[in-house]
């Protein structure tokens, strides 16, 4: 009779559900938010205020693109790192948009190339639906609380 421990268990990949198929999903669905609201954002901005509103709706999307990028870009690089390191690199990324927009916005302020009204507008749908699908990419994700090492679940 042989024992578990003479033949080790072939491994197997990742299942699909993991924390960084989770992130990918998340990624990938804003993204194309990001790109269906360049598209819309840009017809409604020149329909609504010409040339400035091709420019509002674009500066919406690349901050919506940064503001909402780099927290899934975070997530996926410090996937498998412990937990102050996690938390270091998201909250370095977060204080780093804060202080890109509060630098765009305070260059912008004076200028006038621009549509407020649709930088805002689109740098809003864009954060908040970013929002909702990175939501919908977790709950929908099947990530386990507990795994176990292969010869550990075979004693069990």
């Amino acid at each position: 009779m042989t024992s578990p421990h003479e033949h080790p268990a072939p491994e197997t990949p990742a299942p699909e559900g993991t924390a960084r198929e989770v992130f990918r999903t998340a990624l990938r669905t804003t993204i194309w938010l990001l790109i269906a609201l360049a598209v819309l954002g840009v017809g409604i901005g020149y329909a609504v205020a010409r040339g400035p509103g091709v420019w509002g709706a674009l500066i919406g999307v690349g901050l919506a693109l940064v503001f909402s990028g780099t927290t899934i870009v975070s997530m996926l690089r410090t996937e498998g790192a412990t937990p102050t390191k996690m938390a270091a690199i998201i909250m370095g990324a977060w204080i780093a948009k804060i202080v890109l927009l509060f630098v765009v916005l305070t260059v912008l302020r004076d200028l006038s190339f621009y549509s407020r009204p649709v930088l805002g507008a689109v740098l809003t749908i864009g954060v908040v639906g970013s929002a909702l699908l990175d939501y919908r990419a977790v709950r929908g994700g099947r990530v386990p609380y507990i795994t176990t090492a292969p010869d550990e679940a075979q004693h069990a």
